[in-house]
């Protein structure tokens, strides 16, 4: 009983441990992006209002504690960009 109560225990913590690491990589790349457009990237009108959105959508999607989702979203603009 103790060894799963351990494991249990272990599982939440990898789990908290997770969510804060997506948290904090998504300031990184919001911060990649806003570089990339103050370089004034090579963009289409389309694409620029595309990463616009997609960069709002990403800081919106953090502050809503939906860091997976952020993540995902900013990487769609990084993309376009093309960063890494």
């Amino acid at each position: 009983m103790e060894v799963v109560k351990m494991r249990v225990v272990l599982l939440l913590a990898g789990l908290l441990f997770a969510s804060s690491a997506f948290a904090f990589h998504c300031p990184m790349d919001m911060k990649k992006i806003d570089d990339a457009l103050a370089a004034d990237p090579v963009l289409s009108a389309d694409q620029l209002a595309e990463v616009q959105q997609l960069r709002a959508e990403g800081e919106t999607l953090h502050k809503a504690g939906k860091h997976q989702e952020s993540v995902d979203t900013l990487a769609k603009a990084m993309t376009i960009l093309g960063i890494d």
